[in-house]
């Protein structure tokens, strides 16, 4: 086989089987297809799409990159769940140890934050001491031992993804739905896990900016996911604003620690408690042998009470400080949070005219977030733990001039005018009060079998 034949065939819009697409990634992992090739294959995917078996050749080609974990001697229903990605979404570091505490294994491979979005590694790590670049078998002993462990993507978990990824942020191709799912399912199948619950994002605030292209990618993630032997479900949800009250690392930890001893905003609550209540469903599904079912209401409230349930007798909150201490963290600061780092400035930013706040844009808030530290613009930046904004008032909300809309948390006043002026960009305020956007927007399911 050649490159420069496969690149031709996909530019021409043919279809390449699962043994050239195995070829063209093994070639590039071991250096034998140059940069400049792989980006121009890259590019060709973009434009002309990947069809179902394509997408899933490219996942698998990925995933046999490196190491699958091998999960075996650990008993229990082994189930994560992801997020695409959004502004203030902290929900994995509340939902995996309440799903440990809950009785389920919860392997998490996870990724720091890029651009306006923030990574769920980056707020574990704001934790004094906790380390999330442990080895594998520390990572499986603390999902036995703890119910749950989260750790960053090793060198020899889906190599090829992380190659393929740096390419593409420097080719434009960092959109394409098939190369998205590709890169999320191949480190996703390396957990080892039975089952798998996908929140994709759709907003300003997420990758995909509109429900239309949020539920494309969702169904191709489940596809894959079911073609492989990992019943997958996605759950398509509302990123037009932050979720939440906090957007910042630590600030973000203060708030899971809040929600983990039940005190918690109405939207996280029920962004969280829904892919809860999907990650128990999956459990009991794997557990009867029968094909996943349409999460009813009366499930939904079932699992949800049982949950909350944990929460209120402090079991989920005891999971997370077992974590944090194992994973080298000071577990001391989950009972003194002050201890966690803290900005050495605050600020509050004011509404500008009467009436309700109309729009909160996740996506100018995520980027004012950015400007005062909170994030990074490429890998490899540094960020400031401490930084970031907590919100005052959420969409929806009455205001009055002059009235707090956030408070900025910063320590260097370099960006700050040009942070103010992004959080302003996603404000309007209004006389009519607005209609407030459902934020479970669908349910992508594998098909029955």
């Amino acid at each position: 086989m050649r490159a420069y034949d496969l690149i031709r065939k996909k530019r021409d819009g043919g279809s390449l089987s699962a043994d050239e697409i195995s070829w063209i990634i093994g070639g590039h992992l071991k250096g034998d297809v140059p940069d400049y090739q792989m980006s121009a294959f890259l590019v060709t995917v973009c434009i002309n799409g990947m069809d179902d078996a394509e997408t899933v050749a490219l996942t698998r080609a990925m995933l046999e990159s490196g190491t699958t974990l091998d999960l075996s001697e650990i008993s229990g229903t082994k189930v994560d769940k992801h997020s695409t990605g959004g502004v203030g979404d902290k929900t994995s570091i509340i939902l995996a140890p309440l799903m440990a505490a809950m009785g389920l294994k919860i392997p998490m491979i996870s990724g720091r934050g890029l651009g306006h979005t923030g990574g769920t590694l980056d707020k574990l790590e704001s934790i004094p001491g906790l380390r999330t670049d442990i080895g594998t078998d520390e990572f499986k002993q603390n999902v036995k031992k703890i119910g749950f462990s989260i750790m960053g993507q090793t060198d020899e978990i889906a190599p090829a993804d992380r190659k393929l990824y740096a390419l593409r942020d420097v080719t434009a191709t960092v959109e394409s739905i098939p190369l998205i799912a590709a890169s999320i399912m191949s480190k996703k199948l390396a957990e080892g896990t039975e089952g798998l619950v996908l929140d994709v994002k759709c907003g300003s605030g997420a990758f995909m900016k509109t429900e239309e292209k949020a539920k494309e990618l969702a169904q191709v993630m489940v596809k894959i996911g079911d073609s492989m032997g990992v019943r997958t479900v996605a759950v398509v949800t509302e990123m037009s604003e932050p979720l939440g009250r906090a957007v910042g690392n630590s600030l973000e930890v203060k708030e899971c620690l809040n929600a983990l001893k039940g005190n918690w905003a109405a939207d996280l609550k029920e962004v969280t408690m829904t892919l809860g209540a999907w990650m128990l469903t999956m459990s009991d599904s794997l557990i009867e042998e029968t094909s996943l079912q349409f999460l009813d209401p009366r499930a939904k409230k079932h699992y949800i009470d049982e949950a909350l349930d944990f929460i209120e007798k402090g079991d989920a909150f005891k999971k997370f400080t077992e974590f944090v201490d194992a994973q080298y963290g000071d577990a001391e600061t989950l009972f003194k949070p002050a201890m966690l780092p803290s900005a050495k400035e605050t600020k509050h930013i004011l509404a500008k005219g009467d009436g309700y706040l109309r729009t909160l844009d996740a996506e100018a808030v995520g980027r004012a977030a950015v400007l005062l530290g909170a994030g990074r613009e490429r890998m490899g930046d540094e960020i400031d733990p401490a930084a970031g904004i907590v919100l005052t008032k959420k969409t929806g909300d009455e205001v009055k001039a002059g009235e707090p809309l956030a408070m900025f948390h910063y320590g260097d006043m370099a960006s700050l005018a040009e942070a103010e002026d992004a959080f302003y960009s996603g404000v309007e305020i209004g006389p009519k009060e607005p209609v407030r956007k459902k934020l479970m927007r669908d349910v992508v399911m594998p098909p029955k079998k």
